[in-house]
């Protein structure tokens, strides 16, 4: 099953940047497809795979932060191709 998940890091710190940046690499070298906008992230692939992936960084990334929040949506389909039609 294809699913897409658009999540959001947000690191409760004042160096907030680099725990983000470090997050969005690790899931760029995943091969599956990931993109970024200035708001969340949004990646692209198999149910099983995409799930793996996030269970394992987002523990490793709040594992680093003293407090921070992650805010995730799935939807059950691969939208990476999403064109506006407006």
């Amino acid at each position: 099953m294809k699913i897409s998940v658009e999540l959001t890091l947000t690191p409760l710190q004042n160096d907030y940047e680099p725990p983000i940046k470090d997050f969005i690499k690790k899931l760029r070298a995943s091969g599956l497809t990931v993109l970024e906008n200035p708001l969340s992230t949004q990646v692209y692939g198999d149910y099983d795979e995409v799930m793996s992936l996030l269970n394992s960084e987002i523990k490793n990334s709040l594992e680093l932060l003293d407090a921070g929040i992650f805010l995730l949506k799935i939807v059950k389909t691969d939208r990476s191709n999403y064109k506006p039609s407006f």
